[in-house]
């Protein structure tokens, strides 16, 4: 994209239905990243008027989703700007002025077909193979005879008189110049019969008197472009920028959707992610930096975006690669912070409260993608699982049940010889190694039998000595016993 010659001005215009979905916040986070680069101005527009889809707190929603990922917004309802109302149920007395603007300039006209005709139309239509649209019978209607009607109450929404010769070409950032049959376009309502715009009108309507420079949304509409490049020209309006980006696909075949169950930011907040690593996956999906690095903060997502990395291709939402950032996000968070935000999630693991919070956040820090896999990776702490002794063979530890048995009975008295004024990492750390030094034998041989006997498990977010740091002496030796007594048991 060219360095802009003028301000810029671009606008996020969501629609109040539910929960902020991922390709929603993506193209808010796009529409900033372009303002932000250009220091130019973030709008946010509420575009409210279908009540039907409209639900109750939604606009609270797209309030708390934008601030808590640091999209601020620097013109929008809440705190107004120079070309408000900023809600469009607001914005209503101005649109039919413009419509009837329209007509006068020879670019919609009046239609007064109603339903029945307007069905009877779809059908033959469908039964010939055709592609719906109107058939432009109110097209052509006298000024006499569409006055006659007008003074009769004749119930009419006003069209949007399309060429139906040559063609219509528009620029597209991403997808380049696009040529369509004009003969293609449908005469789209632009006032409904209650009076009402359609999307697509006030759409057109709100960012031109916005003063909008850069329209980012989503490559479903690209097929309306034309019908909007129409009116801009009709009305002798500047044409904004268009910048259409991909879908964001659950798989090969099906768009990630609200409607389908697919996690929205609330439900991804909810499962632990931080709001960070979320904004920094999204731009990711249909955009590529330049460079090997992926992991951006919002400041420097602002330096890096180019429009030129915007792909044609639907992106696919890859779970995986989310984890895997987030997981770059929480090792990079203060050990305080850690344990801050952790703090929920291991009481949901251990009803312990007397646990040295350091030593789990050692522990877990490094192993955690997501704060919601905590309670499964202690779940040892409170109870002892009823391990099989299988466990204690490990091929690569060269372990097996008969040397398992003779290291945890080596280890026991260790382990008892440390005070429990001394009982911490280091020196459980140092008095296993110098035992290990002493015998001449590798680690694996004493530290994977003492962390099944202390966890039960075979993958736990530390090792032996961090584990018996943590459980505490007197919990550590009565997991060691069991665990002599589980191996000799079976020899």
């Amino acid at each position: 994209m060219n360095t802009p010659t003028k301000p810029v001005r671009t606008r996020f215009a969501p629609s109040p239905t539910g929960y902020m979905h991922i390709g929603n916040l993506r193209t808010a986070l796009y529409t900033y990243l372009i303002a932000k680069k250009y220091n130019g101005t973030f709008i946010l527009r509420i575009e409210d008027t279908d009540r039907e889809r409209f639900v109750e707190g939604a606009v609270d929603i797209i309030y708390d989703t934008l601030r808590k990922t640091g999209l601020k917004w620097d013109e929008g309802p809440d705190i107004g700007g120079p070309v408000g109302p900023y809600v469009q149920s607001e914005r209503m007395g101005m649109f039919k002025a413009y419509a009837e603007k329209l007509v006068e300039l020879g670019h919609a006209y009046y239609c007064f077909c109603d339903k029945d005709r307007l069905e009877e139309m779809r059908k033959i239509q469908a039964a010939s193979g055709m592609v719906p649209k109107y058939d432009g019978h109110c097209r052509n209607l006298s000024k006499e005879e569409v006055e006659a009607k007008l003074a009769a109450g004749v119930p009419y929404v006003i069209r949007q008189k399309c060429p139906q010769e040559g063609t219509t070409t528009f620029h597209d950032e991403v997808f380049g110049d696009i040529t369509v049959q004009n003969s293609e376009l449908d005469d789209q309502i632009l006032i409904k019969a209650d009076g009402m715009p359609t999307y697509n009108f006030a759409n057109v309507v709100d960012d031109h008197t916005m003063g909008i420079t850069h329209v980012i949304r989503g490559n479903e509409y690209l097929s309306s472009t034309p019908k909007y490049n129409l009116l801009y020209e009709a009305f002798g309006w500047d044409i904004p920028t268009y910048i259409h980006v991909p879908p964001v696909m659950k798989d090969a075949t099906h768009k990630l959707s609200k409607r389908n169950g697919d996690a929205s930011f609330e439900d991804l907040i909810a499962k632990g992610y931080l709001e960070e690593a979320v904004i920094n996956y999204i731009a990711l999906l249909g955009w590529a930096p330049k460079g090997e690095n992926e992991i951006f903060t919002l400041p420097e997502l602002i330096e890096a975006f180019d429009v030129s990395g915007i792909s044609k291709s639907p992106a696919i939402f890859d779970g995986a690669k989310l984890k895997a950032i987030n997981g770059e996000y929480i090792r990079k968070l203060t050990p305080e912070k850690f344990i801050e935000m952790a703090r929920p999630y291991i009481e949901q693991g251990t009803t312990r409260r007397d646990l040295d919070m350091n030593v789990l956040a050692e522990m877990l820090q490094p192993r955690t993608e997501v704060f919601t896999d905590i309670p499964e990776q202690i779940d040892f702490v409170d109870n002892l699982p009823d391990y099989d002794i299988a466990m204690y063979t490990h091929k690569k530890m060269k372990t097996n049940t008969e040397n398992s048995l003779e290291s945890l009975k080596e280890l026991l008295p260790v382990l008892e010889s440390i005070p429990e004024s001394d009982w911490n990492m280091t020196t459980i750390h140092d008095r296993i190694f110098q035992l290990i030094a002493d015998k001449g034998v590798k680690n694996g041989l004493m530290l994977w039998p003492l962390r099944v006997a202390v966890s039960g498990k075979q993958f736990t977010p530390g090792g032996g000595v961090e584990i018996a740091a943590l459980l505490g002496k007197d919990e550590t030796l009565k997991r060691v016993q069991k665990g002599i007594e589980k191996l000799a048991a079976a020899q």
